[in-house]
């Protein structure tokens, strides 16, 4: 007999498209493993998610740059179908955001955490995220907002470049802009041209101190905030393995125990009176010790399946518990355990699993189909991006502008992944 209620069904919503989101199906399995009726609200074409024998239902998603009124009305009319109340997850930050603000409009049909609407959206915004760690107590690197071209050259060198420079609402970038959440800049006229592409961008840039990586420094928390604020269902980890190499995403991570980053946690969801998923990224500074907050995204992240304890719960079926007023399970951390994306970390998912286990992204004995599914998919992006590369250093070679020492910088900087604070 299943821990959750399966008479009620679950709607998993992503309005971004990223085909290759590996906590989507985590949250797919996680809950359809317990026979729970998993909908799916995602652009899924040629992702492996969808030949998951666990998915219910794909619905298609709101259109790209869907105006609230156009979200409400999707989920509205799959509430309609599906005729019964279902627990709603956001599972990135724009649909985590929407979910906030469209809360009362939602409900009855959906089953949300009780919280202020607004709370996902000011967490989210990385320039707010600075006050709010001010106000918690927590430490976050120096955050400057410059208010002019010349304050950001001012802002750069007074941090002390290199700097990391953010959108606060990289759910915001258009497309096709070469625009990057976060990148490294290591000069202040870097600063200052990316200052100038603000209107493009359509939220506010911010420069930041930056903390050097290395081994041991980058730590997650991910967590559940119960209907009492307790947090559980969750834990501490810490990346061992990166994509993009020494900056992205986790590729393989770990977890650890880890006080410090416990009690950080949970100092700053008590603050904030936060209830429901969330998932921290901290930087440990190599001068002071302190772990730094970087970002906080209210939603599961894309690794929460490698908090995975001994009685089966996840944040995704802690929520849903707690939700369907059901009790959690006692079960006992895994500290050990492992998480790895085998396309960013193929030979980490080839050496042999630690005593506590490890759990790959795709590939899974009771779902093979998206493991199946994603190295076709990914050989052809592989492919089509080393060709695309190809054709630009062409073109670039043959310009009679190519080597000319007029020739205006590259302005993406280094690029980092949007949950870290340096390359």
């Amino acid at each position: 007999m299943s821990l959750l209620d399966t008479r009620v069904p679950a709607v998993l919503l992503r309005i971004d498209r990223n085909p290759f989101h590996h906590g989507t199906l985590g949250a797919v399995r996680s809950l359809g493993r317990a026979g729970v009726h998993v909908h799916l609200v995602a652009d899924s074409t040629g992702s492996p998610v969808r030949a998951s024998r666990f998915v219910r239902q794909i619905h298609p998603p709101p259109p790209p740059g869907a105006s609230l009124g156009d979200i409400a009305v999707v989920l509205r009319r799959i509430a309609n179908g599906v005729a019964r109340p279902a627990v709603l997850i956001p599972m990135d930050d724009a649909s985590a955001i929407a979910v906030g603000r469209l809360r009362d409009e939602l409900a009855p049909a959906y089953l949300l955490p009780q919280q202020p609407g607004s709370l996902p959206e000011r967490v989210a915004d990385k320039a707010e995220l600075a006050e709010v760690c001010a106000a918690a107590g927590v430490p976050h690197p120096e955050t400057i907002v410059p208010e002019s071209a010349e304050h950001t050259v001012r802002a750069a060198r007074g941090l002390g470049l290199p700097v990391v420079a953010k959108w606060s609402r990289p759910w915001l970038l258009p497309p096709g802009t070469g625009l990057r959440s976060t990148v490294v800049v290591r000069s202040a006229q870097e600063a200052r041209d990316l200052y100038l592409r603000t209107g493009e961008a359509g939220s506010r840039l911010l420069l930041q101190a930056f903390l050097p990586g290395g081994p041991d420094r980058d730590w997650f928390f991910h967590g559940y905030a119960d209907r009492s604020g307790a947090v559980c269902g969750g834990g501490p980890g810490v990346k061992t393995r990166a994509w993009p190499r020494g900056a992205g995403l986790t590729a393989a991570g770990r977890w650890t125990p880890n006080p410090q980053v416990r009690l950080l946690a949970e100092q700053l969801a008590g603050a904030l009176g936060y209830r429901g998923i969330f998932d921290l990224d901290f930087r440990r500074c190599g001068a002071t010790g302190r772990y730094h907050l970087l970002d906080f995204n209210p939603r599961p992240g894309a690794q929460f399946r490698l908090f995975t304890d001994s009685a089966g719960l996840d944040v995704v079926r802690a929520l849903h518990l707690d939700l369907t007023h059901r009790p959690l399970p006692d079960g006992v951390p895994l500290p050990g355990r492992e998480f790895v994306v085998e396309n960013y970390a193929p030979l980490t998912a080839l050496r042999p699993a630690p005593r506590a286990g490890r759990e790959l992204a795709w590939n899974a004995r009771d779902d093979r189909g998206p493991g199946r599914a994603l190295w076709g998919l990914w050989a052809r992006r592989v492919a089509d991006r080393l060709l695309a590369r190809a054709r630009a250093t062409a073109r670039f070679t043959e310009s009679p502008r190519a080597h000319s020492p007029g020739l205006s910088h590259d302005l993406s900087g280094t690029v980092c992944d949007e949950k870290a604070s340096s390359c």
